[in-house]
């Protein structure tokens, strides 16, 4: 125990040498915030385990200034008459209302000049609720990382190094001092034969016609054909996070659990981030940090009006673990908001690497408008592409693909940005509108990175009647290739969770068959790579489509997996529309196309069956339409809403929208089971009781035995 305490200490910087920062120019930021008096670790004791500490956060040694009329949190005047409330404390040090109100909620009763304690403090709004949930300790967890991480994100605490900008920062030119991997990469290889489709695998494909006959005499110009997959859960045993563990054993613990992951966090600490924001985002990553694995790798970016490393990728190791804690929670909040310096010193931290891990991941998360984009020339996100560093892109010729999993923090950010930036990388964008909750939604996010299964999965469609064609190609975001006669389609998949589905539509003009009581109508077949073997496999059996064609059809059943499928991709069309309608300040139009949908579907045998999936997306269409209800409603929550539903439908991959813990909307449409799990854990933290979510039912647990 005694020894554990030690390292926490160390974390959070108790008993080292006290060191005052330089003074800021505050000419050149927005909004200051206190820094005065932080602790730094001197350096006997770092960790001797990082091989990086040459490149940690450090501050300057020189002396900020402080007088009697300069409130020391924003340093500006605290002079009477210039409209800002004052008080002075009992140590007699004067402060701008504001500021010192947002100092105190945190918990900090310290004077930021003197460092005297407080007995009385200025008036503690409701937010000081989530202060104390932050700083909670659960006794009965002391020997859980939940307990340790509990203690970290106290922003105004005096435990820890912190600093809020680049100069604060020394940093190598080259991003090449990442730990090495636990394990080296298995050799890739890409030797894949036709037999090699008729491997017994737990990658399952199932195909569903939309209806199951045709007539002899009868043709049908788009006829539905459904294609449905399902990634195998994760297997084995759990994976083991202990350093001692030699890297044979890690290697065969790997093999039964899931792939390690690179994983780069590239956080906003501009100054609309003071304040409560940055100390529920120190707690969301301490909750991330915690469940990591000593395989994974994990590395922070910071940025404001710059960018810059805060935290090397490094693996999290209980060491790892607590030198990324302590970094997290050295971060202040000020200056300005540049995406694009963020998202390139995230893809540098790739590109400059020695060692890969299998699956590698970005989550950015930004609260604000960038400042360095000129707004004049944006048009629905046309131009907000160039945010994007080229490595990012999905369509990127790099050997590993980087989605960036983007955040919008609160109801100020820039929404179109941020759906663009996932839209591009071919990650996700969600919505976090309650901001108490950014916890959950990292949660969630994590839960899929951490049981990815398969990777670079593509799916072939090819027609098999020599009179057939394909038409159109329902594919949401994912890109594929059409063959010049139109009788194959490839779909590039990508990335699979555990127990993850896709469902794509391809339509085909089925003809007059007279000579034939049955029609074969497409093979479905497709490829993956292992992401811990990377041996390509195949994806089992080759799936045959066929329909009867008798001389008259009689009692013609329509596939209700089919008919779910169009609702989902209705809908999400009508909300697509319903936002151009939107941005061009059309809002009785924009709802008027909602509701069109919601018609159209209650009319549909799925939704009149009562599926699940239709009622989610009717009530989802219905909570667009009430924040469409005027401009400033759409402004405020509206856009983002629509586009984190547009980011889900588009991926078939969930997002967090609004507050995350709501069972009753089409959220857990694509949730997976180790998703739920993450959730779950986060939520289990509070100090009050949460309903547990709950995986979406897949379709073919909700119908057994349909093929």
């Amino acid at each position: 125990m005694e020894s554990r305490w030690r390292k926490v200490k160390l974390a959070i910087g108790i008993n080292k040498c006290v060191q005052v920062p330089r003074t800021i120019d505050n000419s050149s930021l927005p909004c200051a915030t206190s820094f005065s008096d932080r602790f730094f670790p001197s350096p006997e004791h770092r960790s001797s385990a990082s091989p990086t500490s040459t490149s940690s956060p450090r501050l300057s040694r020189s002396k900020s200034k402080s007088s009697k009329g300069t409130c020391a949190i924003c340093l500006n005047s605290v002079k009477p008459g210039q409209g800002h409330a004052i008080f002075t404390a009992e140590c007699s040090h004067s402060f701008h209302f504001q500021c010192i109100t947002s100092n105190v909620k945190h918990g900090n009763r310290i004077c930021p000049v003197c460092r005297a304690k407080w007995k009385e403090v200025p008036f503690q709004s409701r937010s000081s609720k989530v202060s104390h949930e932050i700083n909670r300790v659960n006794s009965s967890q002391n020997d859980s990382w939940t307990t340790l991480t509990g203690r970290f994100p106290s922003p105004q605490a005096d435990t820890g190094p912190q600093h809020a900008y680049s100069n604060d920062v020394t940093e190598p030119d080259i991003f090449d001092d990442d730990d090495e991997v636990l394990v080296q990469e298995a050799s890739v290889t890409d030797d894949f034969n036709e037999a090699d489709y008729n491997a017994i695998d737990p990658m399952e494909i199932r195909t569903y016609p939309e209806f199951s006959a045709v007539a002899k005499t009868d043709s049908h110009d788009h006829f539905a054909v459904l294609i449905n997959l399902k990634a195998p859960p994760r297997s084995g045993r759990p994976e083991n996070n202990t350093e001692s563990s030699s890297p044979s054993s890690s290697y065969l613990s790997l093999l039964n659990s899931r792939a390690p992951i690179d994983l780069v966090t590239v956080l906003d600490v501009s100054g609309s981030m003071s304040g409560t924001k940055i100390a529920l985002l120190k707690r969301a990553m301490g909750f991330v940090i915690e469940n990591l694995s000593s395989s994974d790798r994990l590395s922070v970016i910071a940025f404001s009006s710059t960018a810059w490393r805060v935290f090397p990728l490094r693996r999290m190791t209980d060491a790892g673990k607590l030198e990324a804690l302590q970094a997290v929670n050295s971060l202040v909040a000020g200056g300005a908001t540049s995406i694009e310096e963020g998202l390139m010193k995230g893809a540098k931290v790739f590109a400059d690497s020695r060692w890969k891990n299998p699956v590698g991941s970005i989550i950015l998360l930004s609260d604000g408008q960038d400042s360095f984009i000129n707004s004049s020339r944006l048009n629905l996100g046309a131009d907000y592409g160039s945010l994007v560093p080229d490595s990012l892109h999905r369509s990127s010729f790099m050997a590993q693909h980087i989605p960036v999993h983007a955040f919008g923090f609160g109801v100020d950010h820039d929404a179109t940005a941020m759906h663009t930036i996932s839209e591009i990388s071919g990650g996700t964008f969600s919505f976090i509108e309650d901001e108490d909750v950014i916890q959950d939604a990292f949660a969630q996010c994590i839960g899929g990175l951490l049981s990815v299964v398969v990777q670079e999965l593509q799916v072939e469609v090819q027609c098999v009647h020599p009179r057939l064609q394909l038409g159109a190609v329902k594919a949401g975001s994912y890109q594929f290739r059409l063959s010049d006669s139109a009788k194959m389609v490839t779909i590039k998949v990508g990335e699979l969770y555990a127990e993850e589905e896709r469902d794509f539509l391809v339509t085909v003009n089925v003809p007059v068959e007279k000579s034939s009581d049955e029609m074969p109508l497409v093979v479905v077949r497709g490829v993956y790579r292992d992401p811990i073997t990377k041996a390509m496999k195949g994806m089992g059996v080759k799936n045959e489509v066929k329909i009867e064609r008798p001389d008259v059809a009689r009692d013609v059943v329509e596939s209700m997996e089919v008919d779910r499928q169009k609702n989902r991709l209705r809908a999400a069309k009508s909300m697509a529309e319903a936002r151009v309608s939107a941005e061009c300040g059309d809002l009785t139009a924009a709802v008027a196309v909602l509701q069109r949908c919601q018609q159209v579907m209650s009319g549909t045998i799925s939704a009149k069956a009562g599926d699940e999936l239709c009622i989610a997306l009717s009530a989802e269409l219905k909570e667009m339409q009430g924040r469409m209800a005027n401009r400033r409603v759409y402004e405020y929550s509206g856009r983002a809403y629509v586009l984190s539903g547009l980011s889900a439908h588009s991926g078939q991959r969930a997002t967090a929208r609004g507050d995350s813990t709501d069972n009753s909307s089409s959220l857990n449409a694509y949730r997976t089971p180790s998703m739920v799990d993450m959730v779950s854990r986060s939520q289990n933290l509070r100090p009050e009781p949460v309903n547990l979510l709950k995986p979406a039912r897949s379709s073919s647990s909700r119908h057994q035995g349909r093929k």
